[in-house]
């Protein structure tokens, strides 16, 4: 039987908690059929979406694509339990008018904003208390 550990308040996950941005810029695309290269591909009934390196892009897979894209990865895992941790810094990334893209992972989160809005973003997630990792 596993033991769980006693969930930790929200705010110490942004206390502790470190970022890393990718150095590729990514397209998000509607494609016809998953990508061996992405990042990620999410399919479901009604389509197949692609987060892949704007190098790598399969020009005869496109259906639609929005580019410029930078993928910022919070380092640390985050439990199951765990309620708000996302929904706080969307909400904090839209008071600051900046669009977003999140990917789940098992263990932790991943949101994409635009080239032109990670220098705010950044500043935002910095004062939330996250740290830049390099």
């Amino acid at each position: 039987m596993a033991s769980h550990q006693p969930l930790r308040r929200l705010e110490d996950y942004f206390q502790e908690g470190k970022i890393y941005i990718l150095p590729q810029t990514y397209a998000i695309l509607k494609a016809r059929v998953p990508c061996v290269n992405a990042f990620a591909n999410i399919c479901n009934q009604k389509e197949i979406t692609v987060v892949i390196d704007q190098k790598k892009i399969p020009k005869n897979n496109v259906i639609a694509i929005e580019e410029g894209w930078k993928i910022i990865t919070f380092d640390l895992i985050l439990p199951f339990e765990l309620v708000g941790f996302l929904a706080k810094i969307t909400t904090l990334l839209a008071r600051a008018k900046i669009s977003v893209f999140v990917l789940s992972s098992y263990s932790t989160d991943h949101i994409l904003v635009k080239n032109k809005d990670l220098n705010h973003a950044v500043r935002v997630l910095r004062d939330l208390g996250f740290k830049i990792r390099k």
